[in-house]
């Protein structure tokens, strides 16, 4: 009898052994309250901008169709980028808001078509009180072809990866807006089957881009489109906005009853983006009615938001900041031991308003003791899935000796979110250190 116990007592020791060499180990992260920019999300100034903050990683970039094609089937690609730095921003790691427009009200009597098109096929000098400008003939034949055609040209120069983030469908109406002022006697835009030969061009040419709609069209659903609000922070349109998402309805330009259909939760798989309005002063919005713009954002689930933003500094900058986006972080670890190596396990969760959506690599290094990577594997993880408020569960198989043990073999495990198009980690998560290659230290 005593000679078992003796053997059990044994058995216990050697197991308690074991457990301390090889028992692996788990962290608990708490999240940051920090305020902090992120790819894919927050502001969007306008790329012709000087100076940028920290925090921005969007940049807005407008193209009139008289900038693009000044010449049939002559495009000027190194005017546009040139002033609108493309190079720079590209080269920095940020990402575009695209919007093709064909008519922007102004002061002064202008065409915003090329004028070879409007000879072809021309269109509606107005004066009204959005400006002065001119109504292009939308339902001609020949617009519709010349239109497709230098849409896959810029596709053809910006649409091979990842650069253009989103497209903020323009190309009819006043600003791309889809709306003309027909109080006025501006022309209406045309029915749903013509005004769809304006959006198909960019799925094909843009397939890395995400592509929003000022209203949620039938097309936005069939081809699960995002949509945006040029009127953030007003309380009164955005509402109305907002009643578009959720009820659908008729669309007035030309007496569709059943134009627009119901988006609800379009931003659980499609972006939502826009800008603040200009009706109303940025102080107001972000001063007094700071509260009140909160929650119109939260009702919205936006993404972006530009050209129109609130300057570094402002009161209330950093508050709308963290309404935007996802916020994504690991609030649990754990590393384990496995066949052949360690299991890493991981669980993340979403603080943010929306998801990242795109599935960007997640991945996961490991350095040795004298701080080489000695092993890089990719986690088996779809970041789009990871909504507002979810929380999820990863693993991978890692075979560097050692990691099962509680003091890791000595080594640095990290988890970092790769952007496809610069190759290197780019998203700070919200939880953790982050190392010098931008990404969370998570043993």
């Amino acid at each position: 009898m005593a000679k078992r116990l003796l053997a059990a007592l044994l058995a216990l020791e050697v197991l308690g052994l074991l457990w301390n060499f090889w028992g692996g180990s788990r962290a608990v992260f708490a999240e940051t309250e920090q305020v902090f920019g992120n790819p894919l999300m927050g502001f969007a100034p306008d790329a012709d901008s000087e100076q940028l903050p920290d925090d921005v990683t969007l940049v807005y970039l407008d193209i009139t169709w008289r900038e693009w094609e000044p010449q049939p089937g002559v495009f000027d690609r190194e005017t546009v980028a040139a002033e609108n730095q493309l190079d720079r921003w590209r080269a920095e790691g940020k990402h575009v808001v695209l919007r093709f427009v064909c008519d922007v009200p102004g002061e002064e009597p202008h065409r915003d078509i090329p004028d070879w098109l409007y000879e072809q096929c021309g269109g509606q000098d107005y004066d009204t009180e959005y400006g002065k400008g001119c109504s292009p003939c939308y339902e001609d034949e020949r617009m519709i072809r010349w239109h497709a055609r230098a849409v896959q040209a810029l596709g053809d120069w910006l649409g091979g990866d990842g650069f253009v983030a989103y497209i903020e469908l323009g190309s009819l109406g006043h600003w791309g807006e889809w709306h003309v002022n027909t109080d006025e006697g501006v022309a209406p835009l045309p029915g749903a089957a013509v005004r769809e030969r304006y959006v198909l061009p960019w799925l094909a040419a843009f397939p890395y881009a995400k592509l929003l709609m000022r209203r949620p069209f039938a097309i936005a659903a069939e081809k699960g489109l995002g949509v945006y609000n040029d009127m953030t922070g007003h309380p009164a349109d955005t509402a109305e906005w907002l009643d578009w998402l959720a009820m659908g309805g008729g669309y007035d330009q030309t007496g569709e009853p059943n134009a627009l259909v119901p988006l609800p939760e379009v931003w659980r798989t499609a972006p939502v983006g826009g800008e603040f309005t200009s009706s109303l002063p940025m102080e107001e919005m972000l001063g007094e009615q700071l509260s009140r713009t909160l929650t119109l954002l939260s009702m919205s689930h936006a993404t972006f938001l530009g050209p129109k933003v609130p300057k570094e500094g402002v009161t209330g900058r950093e508050a709308v900041l963290s309404a935007l986006g996802y916020r994504l972080g690991v609030r649990r670890a754990a590393l384990s031991a496995a066949w052949g190596g360690a299991r890493l396990t991981l669980r993340w969760h979403n603080a943010g308003a929306a998801p990242l959506y795109w599935d960007w690599p997640v991945m996961v290094y490991v350095y040795d003791p004298a701080g080489t990577l000695v092993e890089c594997a990719r986690m088996n993880m779809a970041l789009s899935a990871l909504g507002p408020g979810d929380t999820m569960e990863t693993s991978v198989r890692l075979t560097t000796p050692g990691l099962a043990r509680r003091d890791h073999g000595g080594c640095t495990v990290t988890v970092g979110i790769l952007d496809p198009m610069t190759g290197q980690p780019a998203v700070r998560l919200t939880t953790g250190e982050q190392d010098a290659q931008g990404c969370m230290v998570v043993f």
